[in-house]
């Protein structure tokens, strides 16, 4: 709900909402005591932000290719490695870092989940990343970062674990946001179509429009519901195959709505509709990411067809 409601108003503060949970929500699960009361607790007062650093030039949908090392020396952790695409490079304090800390039978990376802060030896911001939407996001490099034992997040090996659990968490939520553009859409589109006059008569009154409205407003409506099927499940402590269906339904489904909604919201609009700075053309540039980050409409395609077979 909190963010559906931010999304309405600013993507922009729904990110700066939302980062803080994804960058905290693994040392919620899994934390030692030291590191829960620490750095929850600033995040939780405004004092710290937070980032998570998954995603590499390698390891975008294919998490476990991770190439990022976390070599154990004594009571420390080396970490060497590169993360792109992370939000909030180059603001947060402090980074939840997934790194490889061994190798599986099959070749795959064994991740294990780390608090790095912005300020370690080694830690450096390479690049911001321009986007289309206002989305600070950047690419971050370790070189040989010395990280405490203390600050593992959870056992060694325990990191792809914890990336699942928090997709599960904030895969829903995003498609709540989805849901937050595509109502705002909705609204412009309403109020433009009811004052806008074509051929005599307000644009409403064309049995086109009312179609477009008719399947924006279904569209919508069956958004919500999947994503708040997701939210309820959550609440009521879901796990496994059929948690992760529902979230990744929610976040399919709502976020290519939400694109939907907010072009042809762009089309009701007509020419006003692209002027740079008008709220449509604002939700059509900020709504194109929800369908690639934390896992792409294919990714999660996959996912559903998966935990089906499961069953």
């Amino acid at each position: 709900l909190v963010r559906e409601a931010l999304s309405y108003h600013s993507s922009l503060a729904d990110l700066a909402f939302v980062m803080q949970g994804l960058g905290t929500y693994a040392l919620s699960l899994a934390a030692s005591e030291h590191v829960r009361d620490f750095w929850l607790g600033r995040a939780r007062a405004g004092k710290s932000i937070a980032a998570f650093a998954l995603t590499e030039p390698e390891a975008g949908s294919d998490v476990s290719n991770v190439q990022t090392t976390a070599a154990r020396d004594g009571d420390s952790y080396v970490i060497t490695g590169r993360k792109c695409f992370i939000s909030n490079a180059g603001l947060a304090d402090f980074y939840t870092v997934f790194a490889r800390t061994g190798t599986r039978g099959d070749g795959r990376a064994e991740l294990s989940a780390f608090i790095v802060g912005a300020r370690m030896p080694g830690f450096r911001v390479l690049t911001r990343t321009p986007l289309i939407a206002d989305h600070p996001i950047g690419e971050i490099e370790f070189e040989g970062v010395r990280v405490p034992a203390e600050d593992r997040v959870g056992k060694e090996g325990e990191g792809f674990r914890l990336a699942m659990l928090t997709m599960d968490m904030f895969r829903a939520s995003v498609g709540a946001a989805g849901c937050g553009m595509a109502r705002r859409a909705l609204d412009e589109a309403i109020h433009h179509a009811k004052t806008r006059r074509q051929f005599g008569v307000t644009l409403a009154m064309h049995q086109l429009i009312q179609e477009k409205l008719a399947v924006m407003q279904t569209e919508l409506d069956a958004a919500r519901l999947l994503v708040y099927r997701a939210a309820h499940l959550k609440d009521g402590g879901a796990s496994g195959p059929s948690m992760t269906r529902a979230a990744s339904q929610a976040k399919l489904y709502a976020t290519e709505t939400a694109q939907r909604v907010v072009d042809e919201s762009v089309q009701i609009h007509g020419g006003y509709g692209l002027v740079r700075g008008h709220a449509v053309e604002r939700l059509y540039r900020d709504v194109r990411a929800l369908r690639i980050y934390e896992g792409t409409s294919e990714i999660q395609k996959l996912i559903i067809a998966r935990e089906m077979l499961k069953e």
